[in-house]
C-alpha cells in the first residue's frame, strides 16, 4: 500500500469524515559566480497531512515519516487533538469530481545538468559582458522544482497531479557617479521556454538605466506602472476579494457585487492554472478554474474555499490554497491577474513617470487599501528617460485602479500575481 492508503486503512471508522494530503517535492538549486559553478543544493521532501472531523470538530496533523507505524502514530495524534478542537458545524470536505482540467504544467523532457549549468553561466555572462560599468553579479541561480500531489477524502474525492517549475534569478551592480543594483527573475513550467541570456541582458539594462538617479519634485503626476509594480499593488488588493474577509468584515467590497468599483478598462481574473502556483486542483481537491473577479470595472464576486463557501451557501471557487503539508488549506488567491489590454502603451510612452519598483508593500493596509511606499523609476520628458529614486508613492489602491486610463499588452506574472503595464492618472509623489 502507498503511504496514503496505509493511513486511510488506519483512519477508517475513527472519524465522521477525513482527508489525506500527500505531497512530494524535489528541488535543485544551481548557483554561479564569476561565470563558474559556485554550488549545487539538492533537497527532497515527502510527507502526508491529515484532517479529521468528529462531532463537528476538525483537527489537523502531518508527518514526514513513512511506514505503518508512522501512519498509526499520525492517526492517534489526530484523534487526541479532536476533543480540543473548536466545535463548528461548517466543517466538511468537498465531494469527488469526475474530471479535472487539462494543463501543460509538467515538463517530461527537461534538460540534463550540463545544459542547465551552461544556461546559467550564459545568463551571468550576458550581465557581466553587457557594459564595463557592470561591476558585480549576485544571486545568479537556477531553481528546478518537481511537485507531486495527491488528495483523497471520505467523500469520494481522489485527485492527483504533477508539475515542474524552473526559475532563473539574477542581480547585478552597476557603478558610475553612484552605485545601483537591480534584481529580476523569470520562470516557466518548461525548460525550453526559459531565456537566461534575455533575462541577463534585461537585468543589466535596467541597472544601468538607474545610474545618476535623482529625486522628483513633490507633486501629482500621470504615468505608468510596470508589470512588476502593478503585481505588487494587486497583491495588496487581493485579500479584499476573499470570502474569508467578507465573513470577517475586512473588505471594502462587502455589499458591492455588481457595482462599478474600478475603471472600466480594468478586468481581474483569478485562475487556478496561472502563475507559479498553478495546479490542476486547489488544496482541497477542487478543480482549478477561471474566476472572473472584475469585469469592465464591475465587481463580480468573491473567491471561496469550501469552508467559507458553506458559510455563504455557495460552492467553492477552487480557492483553498496550500503551500505544503505543514499547514491546512486556507482561503486565498491562486493565480490572480489583470487581463491585458489592446494597446502597447509602453512603446508609445513619451511623457510622465514610470514606476519600476515598489518597496515596503507589507506596510500597506489591505482592508482600507491605503499605502505609502518607496519607489524608483524614470521620468520621461520628450521621450527621454531620467531615473529617479528616494521618493514616496502614496495613495489608495481602490482609487488608483479607478484612475487607470489604459492597460498594456505586456502581461507578466511575478509569483501568484500577474499584470500588464497600467497607465494611471493622479500618481502622488513625495520627493523634494
Amino acid at each position: 500500500m502507498t503511504g496514503c492508503e496505509k493511513i486511510e486503512a488506519a483512519v477508517s471508522g475513527l472519524f465522521d469524515d477525513y482527508e489525506l494530503y500527500y505531497h512530494k517535492e524535489k528541488g535543485k538549486k544551481i548557483e554561479s559566480r564569476e561565470k563558474e559553478l559556485y554550488g549545487i543544493e539538492v533537497k527532497e521532501e515527502e510527507g502526508v497531512a491529515i484532517r479529521g472531523i468528529k462531532d463537528d470538530r476538525m483537527a489537523f496533523a502531518y508527518t514526514y515519516d513513512r511506514g505503518e507505524e508512522a501512519a498509526g502514530s499520525l492517526v492517534r495524534s489526530l484523534a487526541q487533538l479532536i476533543p480540543f478542537a473548536v466545535h463548528d458545524e461548517g466543517r466538511d470536505f468537498p465531494v469527488g469530481y469526475e474530471k479535472y482540467p487539462a494543463a501543460d504544467l509538467c515538463d517530461d523532457k527537461g534538460a540534463d545538468d550540463t545544459e542547465k549549468k551552461e544556461a546559467l553561466f550564459n545568463m551571468e555572462k550576458a550581465i557581466i559582458d553587457y557594459d564595463r560599468r557592470i561591476v558585480a553579479t549576485r544571486n545568479c541561480e537556477l531553481h528546478e522544482i518537481e511537485i507531486e500531489t495527491r488528495i483523497m477524502n471520505s467523500k469520494g474525492l481522489n485527485a492527483e497531479g504533477k508539475k515542474t517549475l524552473y526559475i532563473l534569478t539574477g542581480l547585478c551592480v552597476a557603478k558610475g557617479e553612484d552605485e545601483v543594483s537591480w534584481y529580476d527573475w523569470s520562470w516557466s513550467n518548461h525548460w525550453s521556454r526559459m531565456d537566461g541570456e534575455g533575462l541577463g541582458r534585461g537585468i543589466a539594462q535596467k541597472a544601468l538605466s538607474f545610474l545618476s538617479g535623482r529625486q522628483l519634485e513633490t507633486g501629482t503626476y500621470e504615468g505608468m506602472l510596470t508589470p512588476q509594480a502593478s503585481c505588487d499593488l494587486l497583491g495588496i488588493l487581493a485579500s479584499s476579494f476573499l470570502g474569508e474577509n467578507l465573513y470577517k468584515n475586512k473588505t471594502r467590497l462587502k455589499g458591492r457585487v455588481g457595482e462599478q468599483c474600478f475603471a472600466d478598462v480594468v478586468n481581474v481574473v483569478d485562475s487556478g492554472l496561472a502563475g507559479t502556483g498553478g495546479f490542476y486542483f486547489d488544496g482541497e481537491g477542487v478543480p482549478a478554474r477561471d474566476n472572473i473577479v472584475v469585469k469592465n470595472g464591475h465587481f463580480h464576486g468573491f473567491l471561496y474555499d469550501s469552508y467559507y463557501g458553506r458559510k455563504f451557501g455557495v460552492p467553492s471557487t477552487g480557492n483553498g490554497t496550500r503551500t505544503g503539508i505543514k499547514e491546512p488549506p486556507k482561503c486565498g488567491p491562486r493565480g490572480m491577474f489583470i487581463e491585458k489590454g489592446a494597446a502597447d502603451i509602453r512603446s508609445s510612452f513619451t511623457s510622465g513617470v514610470v514606476i519600476e519598483e515598489l518597496m515596503g508593500t507589507h506596510t500597506a493596509n489591505p482592508v482600507t487599501g491605503d499605502f505609502s511606499l518607496g519607489a524608483i523609476g524614470h521620468i520621461y520628458k520628450g521621450g527621454a528617460p531620467t531615473p529617479f529614486k528616494g521618493v514616496i508613492f502614496s495613495g489608495n489602491i481602490f482609487q488608483l485602479l479607478n484612475n487607470v486610463k489604459a492597460v498594456g499588452t505586456d502581461l507578466m506574472f511575478y509569483g501568484t500575481f500577474g499584470s500588464p503595464s497600467l497607465y494611471v492618472e493622479d500618481i502622488k509623489i513625495s520627493g523634494v
